[in-house]
């Protein structure tokens, strides 16, 4: 039998997308992936349905870019209500505790300080974080207690930004990966010794992916014109801004796709020395990974080593 056809058209690219609220990560990729009638699309970082924001989606080779994507830093602003805990730690969950106490300015931008550079972090019961092969949500919802481990994470910026009345408090903060906001907020009004929830979540910055530059769902699916909804999407290799980047040429090109190695003249490998800087991705070294680019386009990621590169990840056009 002949391989099974896939259905859809080859899209390749990101799209910025500004999700809505209550508008889950996995319904955002179904929906875009519908209106490009994309073959392949996933998404660059999961947003609570209650969250808005970047929410970066891939289609077709722009999937195999998704785990540097998941490492990028992100930047949020976000809401505190003093006044309620929930289940949660967000206005979805049921309110377990309440309080008369509110916290003012000065204690606030105090204790916000303690929470800057790398923190022990124990995520939300309501996550997806995997426990015994389940999802830590699933098993919060079902009433069962859920008991997850402090984990290594990074403040890389807090900003108290305001507090539009006492009832609410307003941050922005820029993190590394994994970081939960959710707990963030609950530790801050442990703290403080008030209750609190997060009121409000916006994700502002994923990696190379900027606010500025995101569509929402709703002028997306007004484009109609398909050519016109592609157009939206940027080039592949815009996620991996941050990655040393070597120029080839079309002879060295043609062997990257074909899976061979080749061997990098001097200056190419002095310009990755100089740009080399420690990476982990999917939990491995990834130091020496490098793009390598024919006229500005991708052709493969791959490792550079004793001055010469083999492909990883080759991207098919």
């Amino acid at each position: 039998m002949g391989r099974k056809r896939k259905k859809g058209l080859p899209v390749h690219g990101w799209l910025i997308l500004d999700k809505p609220e209550e508008l889950t990560s996995t319904q955002a990729v179904g929906k875009t992936r519908w209106l490009l009638n994309a073959q392949k699309a996933g998404h660059g970082g999961t947003l609570d349905p209650l969250a808005t924001g970047i929410l970066p989606i891939a289609f077709g080779e722009a999937t195999k870019t998704v785990p540097y994507v998941m490492e990028a830093i992100k930047s949020y602003r976000f809401t505190i209500r003093f006044g309620e805990s929930t289940t949660s730690q967000d206005r979805e969950g049921e309110v377990y505790a309440t309080s008369d106490a509110r916290p003012t300015p000065e204690q606030i931008e105090q204790v916000l300080e303690k929470f800057h550079g790398e923190i022990d972090q124990v995520p939300p019961k309501f996550s997806a974080i995997k426990v015994n092969g389940e999802r830590a949500y699933d098993l919060a919802r079902d009433g069962e207690e859920v008991e997850l481990k402090a984990r290594k994470v990074h403040l890389y910026e807090a900003k108290f930004e305001n507090c539009p009345s006492p009832d609410l408090a307003v941050f922005s903060v820029t993190t590394g990966k994994g970081f939960y906001i959710r707990s963030l907020v609950r530790d801050i009004c442990a703290e403080l010794g008030v209750e609190g929830h997060c009121a409000a979540l916006r994700r502002t910055r994923v990696g190379s992916f900027f606010e500025e530059s995101a569509i929402t769902l709703e002028k997306f699916e007004e484009i109609g014109d398909r050519d016109k909804l592609e157009a939206q999407l940027v080039p592949v290799e815009t996620a991996l801004d941050d990655i040393p980047a070597l120029a080839i040429n079309q002879d060295e090109a043609s062997k990257l796709r074909q899976g061979r190695e080749i061997v990098l003249l001097p200056h190419l490998v002095e310009a990755f020395k100089e740009k080399r800087r420690p990476r982990i991705v999917n939990g491995e070294d990834a130091s020496r990974i490098a793009l390598a680019k024919e006229d500005g386009k991708a052709v493969a990621l791959g490792e550079v080593r004793a001055g010469r590169f083999v492909p990883v990840r080759v991207f098919n056009f």
